[in-house]
């Protein structure tokens, strides 16, 4: 979360509304996290969030949206919804941004309950994994099977890092894509977490 030393971050967000854009600004809103209205230059958004349900798919207005920050090198967060009732997940909605959109990486990917619901996340980064309790994040080590499950998708977000360089996210040159559960409040932390890159800068 900015601190007040920070430096102010505007923020836009973007998505139809079969992705609950206004529930994802209430949540982060909540955290401390100012968004502003959409409205207005391109040139003075700091940070743009798209928020996409992968049942859906993305609207034309979305892509509109995104291909206009192209021209400023705005960074950019792609935001998976966990929706009650879609068919589709994380997997699906990163295999659809990377078609319409531009080239996305997955710092973190999802693990799954017994059930089928959404249970943590798993770093790409250091393979640690993140269980939720209450909406916040315990981290705890990643156990050999999981693992060895994400290895081949960890070497491809490595290369993707090395490829573009230090500070690739904050020129806009690449775009994270995140997981997010309202619910239970999955992926919450890693959102701030890069909006506070940009804060920090």
């Amino acid at each position: 979360m900015t601190t007040s030393t920070s430096k102010a971050v505007r923020i836009a967000l973007y998505g139809h509304i079969s992705a609950t854009p206004a529930a994802l600004r209430r949540e982060l809103e909540a955290r401390g996290v100012s968004v502003h209205d959409n409205d207005g230059d391109p040139a003075d958004i700091d940070c743009a969030i798209f928020a996409v349900n992968p049942s859906a798919g993305i609207d034309g207005e979305t892509i509109a949206h995104w291909e206009r920050l192209n021209d400023y090198l705005t960074p950019r967060i792609f935001v998976a919804l966990a929706l009650p009732g879609t068919d589709l997940d994380f997997d699906d909605a990163v295999l659809l941004g990377n078609r319409v959109l531009d080239q996305l990486v997955t710092p973190y990917l999802v693990l799954h309950a017994d059930d089928g619901t959404p249970a943590a996340l798993i770093s790409l980064a250091d393979l640690t994994v993140r269980n939720y309790v209450s909406g916040i994040a315990v981290i705890s080590e990643s156990e050999s099977e999981h693992r060895e499950l994400v290895s081949d998708f960890q070497a491809e977000y490595i290369e993707a890092l090395s490829q573009a360089g230090e500070g690739a996210f904050s020129a806009g040159m690449l775009f994270p894509a995140i997981p997010i559960n309202l619910d239970s409040g999955i992926g919450l932390d890693v959102l701030t977490s890069y909006l506070d890159q940009l804060a920090d800068e």
